[in-house]
């Protein structure tokens, strides 16, 4: 298959993947426009595409059809600029020229120049055969002195439908993504995040389609950022009919100068057509994520416990010493040390940035305890946070200018705590060195990175919003280049850093603060929909929930948290022998499902999950409070083969795939609220 085709007659490009294709062409003024995103089209087929024409005939309409690959704000074009540049004397608007184009395998680079200042602007594609997603950038490049007010990655076309639907997530701390599909209004509609980070209270990645698509069925077009700051994405719905979106870096407000000689580059912005419903649609990101996002996509994740919700800040060496045996005890692989074993750290009011155990509470250091739980036969790992500094703190006192602040106003502390700017480069390098030297003196196996605040006082300078989560990236990169065999779970109070920018340098991302298994299934139903199972971690903790007081069954907490990346976050020195007991066995049993819930293909049932990989699937079911007399419907399997057969591997009974598909599996899941049930089946040969 080939990657990139280039039409010179018609001054377009096809890109293919395995099962669509997108064709970009020139208009006659060479701005860059979409023809085609959709089902697989040949060369010959590309090549006879008409572009739609201009909307409208009034003077107070637009010029363009609404398909234009980064919308400028030359001439009339009314849309959502995803480029607004302010050239010397006060014009504005890049007026396209073709300078040429750059085919490497299936990476395409469309070169343009203003036809008036030296300014170059760069689109670039790129297309995999093993996979259905389109990544797009910008590159911006400049031989005078720019200010650049707004810069997208892409804009991105949908065809001509009778309806749109919006798909996307809202929520806030310990209640993040709650999908939401609404009708798409006529306008525009912002999706963004201000805070510094891609956040908890918006998600960025979207989703539209006709109308009509279903978990099984329709056609879906989706977009997602690939980037962990603040951001904003502009979907509209224009008076022609037609729909689309512009969306990249930073909000709106800060500018940056672009000075000659200078380049940017945005992050990439990637999008997916699917044929095949919601359901297709997740699985082709979640087969990209693992292909090209995750650093080690193979690798299954370790059972974790972490100390958290067991001891909160009175961590010591003693009792995580017992944590550390119990947890060995159930069947954990990973012991986690959270918050409070670093500097004076006794609450949330002192130590963020004194990285060095509390001699108070780990007397002789943490090689004691670590030893401990390497000899459990378990991994060690250590909660940081590594972007924060406490004002009452050594580090603060000694330069309380690097966190940020706005000169001559107060510094906003939220959690008690200020945000250090790694935009600095002597405050990234000490950030990298102290996080080398604790990897390096210990034996860390792991690392939980967190940021418990949001990004404020940063200015009016989108180089510092920009450069900040840049820095972090470098750190990353070097902290796992240089420790091999550390692994790294992305955190920001939750889910607040949950992007494919993060998931390219994390190995799995914390979800949620909410460890509520009621309130989870619908978390875990939002994150979903474009991050696949193996990076979402999800812990079993007490009940009554110490978020919640909802009180549900030992095993409904374990179903629920089998659906991804399963950690124990309870105080085990509080549970019963028996519940001790049953932990242990529910995680062998999630130990033997693993390799089908983190490898498999995930598909959302109404009222569970259901994976399948290797010729196994596995089925996980729950069922909350319900009514007297509310009916008890059979749970209807997807994605098997209609002629073959599966064997329960715990009741030893056949049935047929047709069957499970069409009538469902009836599950007796019953005996009071909150019951659930885990179900492994095995493909026979026919």
């Amino acid at each position: 298959m080939r990657l990139v085709t280039h039409d010179p007659d018609g001054r377009r490009w096809l890109l293919r993947t395995p099962f669509t294709s997108y064709v970009v062409g020139l208009a006659e003024d060479d701005a860059p426009r979409c023809l085609h995103w959709g089902p697989v089209l040949t060369a010959a087929q590309a090549a006879a595409l008409r572009a739609p024409a201009a909307w409208g005939t009034s003077s107070f309409d637009s010029v363009t059809a609404g398909d234009e690959e980064l919308v400028t704000e030359a001439g009339a074009r009314f849309e959502t600029p995803s480029l607004q540049v302010v050239f010397p004397g006060g014009d504005r608007g890049v007026v396209w020229r073709h300078e040429g184009h750059d085919v490497d395998e299936g990476h395409l680079t469309l070169r343009f120049s203003d036809r008036r200042h030296p300014f170059q602007v760069e689109l670039h594609y790129r297309v995999r055969a093993d996979s259905d997603v389109i990544e797009r950038w910008t590159v911006l490049r400049s031989g005078v002195r720019v200010t650049v007010l707004r810069c997208d990655s892409a804009a991105w076309s949908v065809p001509m439908l009778r309806g749109y639907r919006l798909s996307h997530v809202t929520g806030g701390w310990s209640a993040e993504h709650a999908l939401r599909r609404p009708e798409l209004t006529m306008g525009e509609t912002v999706l963004t995040s201000r805070r510094g980070l891609s956040g908890h209270h918006a998600n960025p990645w979207l989703m539209i389609d006709g109308g009509d698509a279903t978990e099984r069925h329709g056609e879906v077009w989706s977009g997602a950022l690939a980037w962990s700051g603040s951001w904003r994405v502009t979907v509209t719905r224009g008076p022609s009919g037609r729909a689309g979106w512009t969306g990249g870096a930073g909000h709106e407000g800060p500018a940056f100068e672009l000075a000659p000689g200078e380049e940017r580059v945005t992050p990439a912005f990637a999008g997916l057509y699917s044929a095949h419903g919601y359901g297709g649609a997740s699985r082709a990101w979640h087969r990209h994520v693992t292909r090209h996002v995750l650093p080690q996509p193979g690798e299954l994740r370790p059972v974790l416990y972490n100390s958290w919700e067991a001891v909160g800040f009175e961590v010591n060496e003693a009792n995580q010493l017992r944590l550390a045996r119990l947890a060995a005890e159930a069947g954990a692989e990973l012991f986690v040390v959270d918050d409070g074993w670093f500097g004076d750290r006794a609450g949330d009011h002192a130590g963020l940035g004194d990285w060095w155990p509390s001699r108070d509470r780990f007397p002789d250091g943490l090689t004691p305890l670590i030893d401990e739980v390497h000899r459990l036969g378990m991994r060690f790992g250590l909660w940081v946070e590594p972007e924060m500094v406490s004002p009452d703190s050594h580090l603060y006192r000694a330069h309380p200018d690097w966190a940020h602040h706005t000169p001559g106003r107060p510094r906003t502390e939220l959690r008690n705590q200020l945000v250090l700017n790694l935009a600095r480069p002597e405050v990234a390098d000490q950030v990298r060195k102290w996080l080398h030297d604790l990897a390096g003196e210990y034996e860390i196996d792991f690392l939980k990175w967190d940021f418990n605040r949001a990004l404020t006082e940063a200015g009016p300078d989108a180089r510092v919003w920009h450069d900040h989560v840049r820095a972090v990236y470098a750190i990353l990169d070097q902290l796992r280049a240089d420790h091999p065999g550390l692994r790294i779970e992305g955190c920001a109070g939750g889910g607040g850093r949950t992007d494919l920018g993060m998931m390219a340098r994390t190995d799995q991302v914390w979800t949620s603060d909410n460890t509520d298994a009621w309130d989870r299934i619908a978390i875990q139903h939002g994150f979903s929909q474009v991050y696949p199972a193996r990076a979402m971690a999800a812990w079993v903790t007490d009940s009554p929930n110490p978020l919640t007081g909802r009180v549900t069954p030992l095993r409904f907490r374990f179903h629920v948290a089998m659906a991804g990346v399963l950690g124990l976050g309870g105080d085990l020195l509080a549970w019963s022998r028996e519940e001790l007991d049953e932990a242990a066995a529910l995680v062998a049993a999630y130990k033997d499902i693993r390799p089908v819930v983190q490898l498999g293909e995930q598909y959302r049932l109404d009222g569970g999950v259901q994976y399948a990989y290797d010729g196994r699937v596995v089925v996980l079911a729950w069922r909350g409070p319900v009514a007297f007399g509310e009916p008890r419907l059979p749970l209807r399997l997807a994605g098997l083969d209609p002629l073959g057969h599966y064997r329960d591997e715990d009741t030893g009974r056949l049935h047929h795939g047709a069957v499970l598909m069409a009538s469902g599996l009836d599950l007796d899941l019953t005996g009071g609220d909150y019951a659930s049930a885990l179900v492994r089946f095995r493909k026979e040969e026919n």
